[in-house]
């Protein structure tokens, strides 16, 4: 029973969601509110089965709606309120097993059943079990691992002799095993591409015995609305294979958890489970037609899950042939409103024929800097013209998002934006290049960044930073500083970095400075900070007498140079610490 009267804090974005085995403690009970609203929709990359389940049945879980009967399926209006949280693994509600496979449709042909059946044998054949163990960096702690653990999901092959499965299956993978449906074996694998963003990973098998008698899927069109879907995949609540079956329930660009971007996606109603991720889902012809990922889960919300779409798939499929690693997918820099009030459209000189989105800000690190400015009216993008809600036509009776017309691109590919500025339609050709954020929200398998002086721990800000001091609800529990730079900071240079004093590691020399945590570095000796190898190289090559910090909050640090340089060897010794310095600062 959670607490009443106080409504509950909406759950924020977690990468990974698979807890490590050295912690197995159960989900946490559902939270009872006297209103609870929409706005606890809550995301959950519900896809890595953890091999040592936490335990998932909750006394409470029993009437967990007092009193009120059971709510029909409602789905929610605002899709933008819902953001993304840690999985939690799925209890048997009110004694209904969830996942319990009955005849969902009456077929009045019996013929016709079994000839689909018949069809999708051979795709099934395709589908195979993950096996990955994860270390973690510890980004509280960067110059150490956390403890790892193992996990266990789906995938599935396609031509070329590889396998797709999600990103997220293989974060931080230190061994990846495959084994086939019907197998005993476990054939090890090699990690050829991780796509963060699209939360897409490439496997490949160089044992010739895994490859035998298995054919690769074949990729279908982006499926219609009702159009019937079937998830195969490894779920939770068993080892052998598990179908699912539903319709697509909506197609649009939707919030993708891992790679914290806006891609297109399908909503289907399948259920998708713990482990079901990087599963296909196949259309009624025995076609892929995209990869399970991520699910809703909330009270008022049943059987919403998320596929990424063929689209998404080639793009990253043929990004890697293309370039030999994943490149990413790239954006338009800009920040847009929206342009629906008529006597904000006259006053920016636009025609009753116009319409367009209003440039906010402009990222200076981006190409479209050098051309475009800030309240510029963008027309059209490829000759796609754009409406005054950001919206563009997609298929038969249908609009989407414009920036589904960026993400199509590949980076370094060239756009024609069109503008109107001072009542001039002007037309420039871009370069488009993917994103670079202040606070990135990935380190993609690079371990964290960090420097030691005097016990003063410098690091790199960044999500998986932030959510490693302050947990999962970091953007409620972080500085108010720091969040507001990571939600609306642009960066002024592409090396630029939020340099903080992570903690400092208490000796004499730093006596009275022990409170000081997560406070950004502003400049030293009155030199900006950019980022952690300029304050390093800045501290190295030092000669002046004192080393002077200053900190936001106009705090200040001071420390005699050489005193703090000699300090530094026993604090590392004291802490077991191998280095001053992580290995990509030496260099």
């Amino acid at each position: 029973m959670g607490k009443r009267g106080r409504k509950p804090k909406t759950p924020i974005p977690e990468t990974l969601d698979s807890p490590t085995t050295t912690v197995a403690s159960p989900p946490p009970p559902p939270i009872t509110t006297a209103a609870t609203g929409l706005d606890d929709a809550v995301f959950s990359v519900s896809n890595v089965e953890i091999i040592e389940q936490p335990q998932a049945s909750h006394p409470h879980q029993e009437g967990r709606r007092r009193g009120r009967p059971k709510k029909l399926r409602k789905l929610t209006d605002n899709p933008e309120i819902m953001t993304p949280s840690r999985r939690v693994p799925r209890a048997v509600d009110n004694g209904e097993h969830k996942g319990s496979m009955g005849p969902a449709v009456a077929v009045s042909d019996p013929g016709a059943a079994w000839e689909g059946v018949a069809r999708a044998v051979p795709a099934m054949d395709a589908v195979v079990k993950v096996f990955c163990v994860h270390t973690e960096p510890n980004f509280s702690l960067p110059w150490q691992r956390k403890r790892q653990y193992s996990s266990s999901s789906s995938g599935f092959v396609i031509g070329g002799r590889r396998v797709l499965t999600n990103a997220h299956s293989v974060e931080h993978y230190t061994q990846v095993k495959l084994k086939k449906r019907g197998s005993d074996t476990k054939y090890l694998a090699t990690v050829l591409a991780i796509g963060t963003e699209c939360d897409i990973a490439m496997l490949t098998v160089d044992d010739d015995e895994f490859w035998d008698g298995v054919s690769p899927v074949e990729f279908g069109d982006l499926p219609a609305l009702q159009d019937s879907v079937t998830v195969v995949g490894y779920p939770i609540g068993g080892d052998t294979i598990s179908v699912t079956s539903g319709v697509v329930s909506r197609i649009e660009i939707l919030s993708y958890v891992h790679g914290s971007t806006e891609l297109l996606g399908l909503q289907i109603d399948a259920a998708i489970n713990s482990g079901n991720s990087g599963g296909p889902a196949f259309n009624d012809r025995g076609n892929c037609v995209g990869i399970a990922f991520q699910s809703l889960k909330h009270e008022d919300a049943e059987n919403i899950g998320y596929v990424i779409p063929t689209p998404v798939i080639m793009h990253f499929i043929q990004d890697y042939e293309k370039n030999g690693a994943y490149t990413g997918f790239p954006i338009l820099g800009v920040e847009w409103q929206k342009m629906e009030n008529p006597d904000l459209r006259m006053s920016m000189g636009m025609k009753p024929d116009q319409k367009g989105v209003r440039i906010r800000r402009i990222d200076p690190t981006a190409p479209e800097s050098q051309v475009l400015k800030p309240s510029d009216i963008i027309l059209s993008f490829d000759g796609v013209n754009i409406a005054n809600d950001g919206t563009v036509p997609f298929r038969h009776g249908e609009r989407i998002g414009f920036s589904y017309l960026i993400s199509q691109k590949y980076t370094g590919d060239n756009s024609v934006v069109k503008v109107l500025r001072n009542s001039e339609i002007l037309s420039f050709d871009i370069k488009l290049a993917s994103h670079k954020r202040l606070i990135p929200a990935h380190n993609k398998g690079r371990p964290p960044s960090y420097y030691i002086i005097a016990g003063f721990v410098f690091t790199a800000v960044s999500v998986p930073y932030l959510r490693s001091e302050y947990g999962k609800d970091y953007e409620f529990e972080a500085p108010v500083k720091l969040l507001d730079k990571m939600l609306h900071s642009l960066p002024q240079s592409p090396d630029e970095q939020l340099v903080v004093v992570s903690q400092v590691l208490v000796a004499d020399i730093n006596i009275g400075y022990e409170e000081i945590v997560n406070t950004q570095v502003l400049a030293l000796n009155g030199k900006p900070v950019k980022n952690l190898k300029n304050l390093a190289s800045m501290v190295e090559e030092c000669e002046d007498e004192f080393l002077k910090f200053d900190l936001e909050y106009q705090q200040m640090v001071v420390l005699r140079t050489n005193t703090a340089k000699a300090a530094t060897l026993d604090i590392l010794a004291t802490h077991c610490i191998p280095s001053a310095m992580s290995d990509d600062l030496k260099t």
